[in-house]
């Protein structure tokens, strides 16, 4: 009856040893013979969670031995502000896949906890742009940049969306207006300066032949001084009589009038 006992606690040892030992051989391997799914988004878009983690990284038990088996985000991810925003699956739905990025509702503060030089900037030049949320415009989809026409009418039939940023090279401060000749051709500075433009085109003299950003240069409602091109094109006795050049040249977009 000893040895019976003996025996029996013996095969219990081995068996609760070989337990243990197949616990901890375990690996990800394994997890894929009933998980199918999780295992191909990781493959396919896991970032980090597929270059650095296994699965047991994460998912450190298994029901129902561990009613813990679905980590929290914070368990890895901290001391950044975004980490500490609630309810990560708004936006990273899938945990597999952390950096494909599902927008919904209306976000900003959440967007500039990583975004911050953009808020800074919406602030710094305020406009209609600083009002909306970030989702207002970068809709749906993280990483989306949409077309400026997407709200916006071109200011002329030349227009198209990649024209836009020829001026309005940061969309984040549009009123921020800056161009070269390349950029703003005469015919769009005409779609909102008709009249003198028009002026302009119709003069018969150099100024009409003459680019508006040449003296326009760089930034939107910028007026040169004669100077900037003329230095002195007139004696200087008159140049004293007649300091300001339009008390003459009346109407710089057609020189002579």
């Amino acid at each position: 009856m000893v040895l019976a006992l003996a025996a029996s606690w013996w095969l219990w040892q081995a068996a609760g040893t070989a337990f243990a030992q197949q616990q901890e051989v375990l690996n990800s391997s394994d997890c894929i013979k009933c998980h199918d799914q999780q295992p191909r988004d990781i493959a396919a878009n896991g970032a980090s969670h597929k270059t650095e983690l296994t699965c047991q990284d994460c998912h450190t038990g298994h029901r129902p031995r561990s009613a813990t088996n679905i980590p929290q985000c914070s368990m890895c991810h901290d001391g950044e502000a975004h980490f500490t925003l609630e309810n990560c699956l708004r936006c990273h739905s899938n945990p597999h896949t952390p950096l494909d990025i599902t927008l919904a509702g209306n976000l900003k503060a959440e967007c500039l906890t990583c975004h911050g030089p953009i808020g800074a900037q919406l602030e710094e030049k305020p406009s209609r742009h600083t009002q909306f949320a970030c989702t207002f415009c970068h809709a749906e989809k993280h990483g989306r940049i949409p077309e400026c026409t997407q709200c916006h009418k071109p200011h002329s039939s030349e227009m198209t969306a990649s024209n836009c940023a020829g001026c309005h090279a940061n969309p984040h401060q549009p009123l921020m207006v800056t161009y070269n000749p390349k950029t703003a051709p005469n015919e769009f500075c005409g779609a909102c300066h008709g009249a003198v433009y028009q002026k302009l085109k119709a003069s018969q003299y150099k100024h009409s032949k003459v680019a508006c950003a040449i003296c326009h240069r760089k930034e939107h409602k910028m007026k040169p001084a004669c100077s900037d091109c003329h230095s002195a094109p007139h004696p200087e006795v008159m140049l004293m009589q007649f300091p300001n050049c339009l008390a003459c040249h009346s109407n710089p977009h057609d020189l002579q009038k």
